[in-house]
């Protein structure tokens, strides 16, 4: 992107993930001949303005609280000690915790789609006139959040890290496996919430082909659940989906997708892939015996685990620990905002935790008991606990469960 010397000198009002319907309300603004700028992401902006030395006045960016440009986004910004400014955001997901954690973040104020231009010109306009003097009046928060105890995360470094040191030849065939039977890369990473809705990397083995969202509606014949009423719906759900370039509901109202799975310049859709395994061919559930989405290698590292290695690499950087409640997808994260599940982000994400060993297997286990085990776990975890609950992880893994 060229900037000239003008654009210097100006402000700037840094526009990021806009869609086409709010790029039209937003042109509408009156911002005192402060200038737009659009940006596709977070990180396209922040690179421009950390090589460019814009003259950024407000950053707008269009995306939710957990995701990549929401707070993670300004928490970037910070940490790079870019100019404090307006930060705000426009989102589809709202309620009372996601506003206090935005708040907390720093966000300076959040819009809940549909949200009227006059109504963005009026509280950007302001805020940028009066940041410096509401910023200096404004006494800081003291946001209270969860720290790994010093023992346990002393034992978090040295159990991943020798981990990692002693599986690393069996790591280097399982990658070579993975690269010879399909082409891509081997490892990918998702995003997640843990600890205090910190949003990071989670990483696995690739276990599918990176096309394999979209070999979806090639496989509705195979669907063992299938059912009559899926028959009327197929052709109209085929459609859809061939016109949709393969977005969610959820991805096509922000016109991009929100809930993405990466693997160096290969990306495909979290979301759809688990929507379409429930909601594929109109039936509840979707089951494909010998699934060929499935590599042979990544059946498996499935059935014995073997994919999730890759998070000991989480844990050794301090996303993660040993033991904890499992990190959450950004939109399952999203609606446990809630006062009666937040507890359970007030401790540390882990690669096995308290639901995993006390009812893996079982087939009994409902999400409002495995969301209680989670609080419980807040509650009452302990480095002693933790060990315990190591102990009996083997055993669990064990068990058979379905899938």
């Amino acid at each position: 992107m060229s900037v000239d010397t003008f654009t210097h000198k100006r402000q700037i009002i840094a526009l990021i993930n806009l869609s086409d319907e709010l790029t039209m309300s937003i042109n509408q603004c009156n911002f005192q001949d402060r200038q737009l700028m659009h940006f596709k992401n977070g990180m396209q902006m922040f690179s421009a303005w950390q090589e460019g030395k814009l003259n950024i006045a407000a950053v707008i960016s269009q995306d939710e609280v957990l995701a990549s440009s929401g707070i993670t986004l300004l928490e970037t910004l910070k940490k790079n000690n870019m100019r404090d400014v307006p930060f705000f955001l426009i989102v589809n997901h709202f309620n009372s915790n996601l506003r206090s954690l935005a708040l907390n973040a720093g966000v300076a104020d959040v819009f809940k789609l549909p949200v009227s231009y006059q109504n963005i010109e009026t509280r950007v306009n302001f805020l940028i006139d009066h940041w410096k003097g509401l910023r200096n009046n404004v006494a800081t928060r003291t946001e209270i959040t969860y720290k790994v105890p010093a023992g346990k995360r002393a034992f978090d470094m040295f159990f991943s890290g020798l981990a990692l040191l002693m599986l690393s030849p069996f790591f280097l065939l399982v990658y070579i496996l993975i690269k010879l039977e399909s082409k891509g890369p081997a490892f990918y990473y998702s995003l997640r919430v843990g600890t205090g809705y910190q949003v990071f990397k989670f990483y696995k083995f690739r276990s599918m082909y990176v096309n394999a969202d979209r070999r979806l509606k090639d496989l509705k014949h195979l669907n063992q659940y299938d059912t009559d009423a899926a028959a009327k719906k197929g052709d109209e759900g085929k459609q859809i989906i061939e016109n949709t370039s393969h977005l969610c509901s959820d991805c096509l109202s922000a016109g991009r997708c929100q809930f993405p799975m990466y693997a160096d310049k290969v990306h495909w859709c979290e979301r759809e892939y688990i929507d379409n395994k429930k909601t594929s061919a109109g039936s509840a559930f979707f089951k494909i015996k010998n699934d060929p989405r499935i590599t042979r290698i990544g059946n498996f590292i499935r059935n014995t685990s073997i994919d999730e290695l890759p998070q000991l690499w989480n844990v050794f950087i301090g996303d993660m620990s040993i033991v904890g409640n499992r990190p959450l997808p950004l939109y399952e994260a999203e609606k446990l905002t809630t006062d009666k599940y937040a507890l359970r982000f007030h401790a540390p994400a882990g690669i096995t935790g308290l639901w995993q060993v006390e009812k893996r297997g079982k087939g009994d286990m409902s999400e409002e008991e495995r969301l209680m085990l989670d609080n419980v776990y807040a509650q009452n975890h302990s480095l002693r606990s933790d060990v315990k609950l190591i102990l009996k992880t083997i055993p669990a893994l064990l068990q058979k469960e379905s899938v």
